[in-house]
């Protein structure tokens, strides 16, 4: 009988139902207790079972069981609480009219068994079972960042799991790619820990370990939390890491960008690349074509070569060499054949070319390329496309013809690459001018740009019919424009300015003529170059209207005639004042219809 009641005695410390006691009819033990659940910094309400009577909950004392030992907490005397001296003094108080014992401020101390006990009418009591939750913080993950490498022979740490201030201990697990890792001999290892802080909360601390392969290089590791609350069960996960994976390096090669088709002027980037760990020391070399031997070529601190602009020179087969520092392994890449597509000067035939009008002329363009070209002959002043094709043919030449061609050498295939070359043809005549005359309004002494422009073959000089500052400029090699800076004087506005044109087959003029401005001169048409701002006059359009010369009136006569102009209106204004002054006074001997014509014409 006294082993059952032993048995007993021990389960009822650990909270657990004792069964009853075969052969002992009557004896039982006593029920499970009430569980409370709470979380931590909450109010734990501990509600005494003992039968509701206002005589039963007038004497109740309650009590904490700590290590299988009662202390009194509370106790109720006539319906009045008073709390024990102790831990619990300033923390509880009475509620619900005393059925209700109410515990602030929960912490994980306060994880245990209490206690009420009624005196009347006979002693009762009840169990109350605390239960203290908290929350753990977010999961701090640390990486291993020396990095693993896989030839090691035993497991590596690869991450570090911390979760601070939980309770009760919170469950780890680890994860790879998603999935979860569990213990595996000699590849996996899961080293767990925890520490009591002086609050009573649970810091863990997981460290895996494992042997990795190259294909974790880019694995995904992150770790769980895993905890329970009065509402319910719980998990928080950490950030995912990954782990630096040391592999050697089994395979290197050559990599170009721009990626396509390259030309001449590209900027281009030729790059060593290789699947080890860390990268081996790269150099990159290009076959002499004389000798047929591999020269290294300077690259930057990033160990790229780049070509900027790129030129057909760069043309050639490149090799990367990755030497392993550690093991002092060289390994070579496949060779790779780089092409820079180019396209050579243009040359055209003949070169400078000098025709007589009416004659016939055959130009040639020619160029070499590493792709198939197309030609076209291009007008240089007008832009516009004469011929595709790499032969131009100029029959029955006017002087006109005479000017800038320009051959455009282009692949296709290869936006941007082209070459141009442009050539002038010469047609032999004496000089020509746009025009013959030309007429502009100017003031007396002001000073005054004047420009002409001549063409021919052999090349023109132009000389003046006046002094002044002059200048020539070439436009083309046949083309010529001369400036002249000269006073308007009226000496000049009689004669006009003349410039001439001469080579060894003739000469050609052309006539300024010189206006003033003044109230009587019309105002010049569209073709003619007036303002008295404007101080320079040209005689370079081929499409001027010609104009004859005539001779400019006197300043005196002009002064006369504004004179008359204005006595005659003068006169006009007081006879038609006179006359209508004597109409108002009836002095006229006008009828009514008479009357009224002359209101109608003053209306109008």
């Amino acid at each position: 009988m006294g082993l059952p009641r032993l048995v007993c005695a021990f389960l009822l410390a650990a909270c657990c139902c004792c069964p009853r006691v075969a052969g002992v009819p009557g004896e039982a033990e006593q029920p499970a207790p009430e569980l409370v659940e709470v979380e931590v910094g909450s109010t734990a309400l501990l509600k005494c079972g003992l039968s509701q009577s206002q005589g039963n909950l007038s004497h109740v004392d309650w009590f904490s069981v700590h290590k299988e030992k009662r202390i009194p907490i509370f106790r109720v005397r006539q319906g009045q609480g008073q709390s024990e001296p102790g831990e619990y003094q300033h923390r509880l108080s009475l509620q619900d009219r005393g059925a209700t014992l109410a515990l602030t401020q929960v912490t994980p101390h306060d994880e245990r068994i209490f206690l009420c006990q009624g005196k009347r009418p006979r002693s009762q009591e009840h169990r109350i079972q605390l239960r203290v939750y908290k929350a753990p913080e977010e999961p701090n993950i640390q990486v291993n960042a020396l990095g693993i490498p896989v030839d090691s022979k035993e497991p590596e740490e690869v991450a570090t799991c911390v979760g601070r201030n939980g309770y009760p201990i919170p469950q780890v697990i680890w994860y790879k790619n998603g999935r979860p890792l569990k213990e595996e001999k000699n590849r996996v290892h899961i080293q767990s820990s925890q520490t009591v802080e002086s609050s009573g909360l649970y810091t863990l601390q997981s460290i895996l370990k494992a042997q990795l392969v190259k294909e974790d290089k880019d694995a995904q590791f992150y770790c769980e939390l895993n905890y329970r609350l009065p509402s319910g069960n719980h998990m928080k996960e950490s950030r995912e890491v990954t782990v630096p994976v040391f592999y050697p390096t089994e395979k290197v090669w050559l990599e170009v960008e721009p990626v396509g088709m390259l030309k001449e002027g590209d900027r281009v980037e030729i790059r060593c690349l290789a699947d080890g760990n860390p990268p081996p020391h790269f150099s990159i070399s290009k076959q002499n074509p004389s000798t047929r031997e591999a020269e290294e070529e300077t690259t930057n601190d990033n160990g790229v070569l780049v070509l900027e602009p790129a030129q057909k020179e760069h043309s050639g087969l490149y090799e990367c060499q990755g030497l392993d520092l550690d093991t002092m392994i060289s390994l070579p890449s496949e060779p790779q054949e780089l092409l820079v597509n180019y396209v050579s000067d243009v040359r055209v035939s003949p070169a400078a070319p000098e025709r007589q009008e009416g004659s016939s002329l055959t130009l040639i363009c020619e160029a070499e390329s590493s792709q198939d070209l197309e030609f076209q002959w291009l007008r240089e002043e007008t832009g516009q496309v004469l011929e595709r094709g790499p032969v131009l043919q100029l029959h029955d030449l006017k002087r006109e013809a005479g000017g800038g061609y320009r051959c455009v050498a282009s692949v296709p295939s290869i936006p941007g690459l082209n070459r141009t070359q442009l050539v002038n043809v010469a047609v032999f005549g004496p000089p020509w001018m746009a025009f013959k005359e030309r007429k502009v309004w100017v003031k007396e002494n002001m000073m005054l740009n004047l420009s002409c422009e001549a063409s021919g073959h052999p090349r023109p000089t132009i000389s003046w019919n006046v002094n002044g500052t002059a200048s020539e400029q070439d436009q083309d090699p046949q083309r010529v424009l001369s400036t002249l800076n000269v006073l308007v004087t009226p000496e000049l506005l009689e004669t006009g300015v003349e410039c001439t044109a001469s080579n060894d087959l003739g000469k050609n003029t052309s006539v300024l003529f010189l206006e003033l401005v003044n109230l009587t001169t019309l105002t010049p048409d569209s073709n003619t170059t007036t303002g008295l701002s404007t101080s320079t006059a040209s005689l370079g359009c081929a499409r001027a209207s010609f104009l004859p010369q005539r001779k400019l009136p006197e300043p005196e006569s002009q002064g006369v005639v504004i004179v008359a102009v204005i006595v005659c209106i003068l006169v006009l204004a007081v006879l038609g004042a006179v006359l209508y002054f004597l109409y108002k006074k009836g002095k006229l001997p006008c009828g009514r219809s008479g009357k009224q014509e002359m209101e109608r014409n003053t209306s109008i």
